[in-house]
């Protein structure tokens, strides 16, 4: 094998790896989403439950500042509303996950989703792993396929 296909061989092999990491995060990452709906909608998860992270916010010293605003002037008065959208924010990022749909968004969605979560000091021992699964998602999954013109190596035609 000459050096320049021997490095082809390991530079098309690191990117089978990748690819397959990629999407092994990608999985495990929308069957964790997946879960944490299902237990929020079989717990009849609700506005009760966002009062719980309201008053958590109001009391709790570990919470940040811009948090508590954002959950005293926001969740409050919206309470019935979160109550319904974050278990199905939940489910959707763990179905478009496993779509495959937007990997690098939903990626970034999740991570944003995880943050908002550990500023509402909401510690779930699954949450740093998820966003070690988000975190590779985002740096390996491929974009689209995009189609690109072959290039001429004797430069543009004229017509």
């Amino acid at each position: 094998m000459s050096p320049g296909s021997e490095r082809a061989h390991w530079s098309g092999r690191a990117a089978s790896v990748a690819v397959g990491a990629a999407l092994v995060a990608r999985l495990v990452l929308a069957a964790l989403w997946l879960v944490e709906g299902a237990v929020k909608v079989h717990a009849g998860f609700g506005a009760a439950d966002i009062g719980l992270v309201v008053e958590g916010a109001r009391s709790d010293p570990r919470v940040p500042e811009v948090f508590g605003l954002f959950a005293e002037h926001v969740m409050a008065p919206l309470s019935g509303a979160f109550g319904i959208g974050i278990p199905v924010l939940e489910l959707a990022l763990g179905a478009g996950l496993a779509l495959g749909w937007g990997r690098r968004l939903l990626a970034l969605a999740s991570s944003a989703t995880l943050a908002l979560y550990w500023m509402s000091d909401q510690l779930v021992v699954q949450y740093p792993v998820m966003m070690l699964l988000g975190a590779v998602v985002l740096c390996l999954a491929r974009g689209p396929v995009r189609a690109r013109a072959p290039r001429s190596s004797v430069g543009p035609t004229h017509r």
